[in-house]
């Protein structure tokens, strides 16, 4: 999920189009939170590790 986002603010800002650098903004983030709780031991998605 972080390339994917990192993949969509790089096309995004190259492009000039502000929706996919907002959408991989928001993606980068998710993936951020979702990788924290997962290296703090938190079970997400049923999971105990996100990568």
């Amino acid at each position: 999920m972080i390339i994917l986002g990192v993949i969509l603010l790089i096309v995004g800002w190259v492009a000039g189009i502000s929706i996919l650098w907002t959408i991989g903004l928001i993606l980068v983030l998710i993936g951020l939170v979702l990788w924290v709780l997962g290296a703090v031991g938190h079970a997400v998605g049923g999971r105990r590790h996100y990568w």
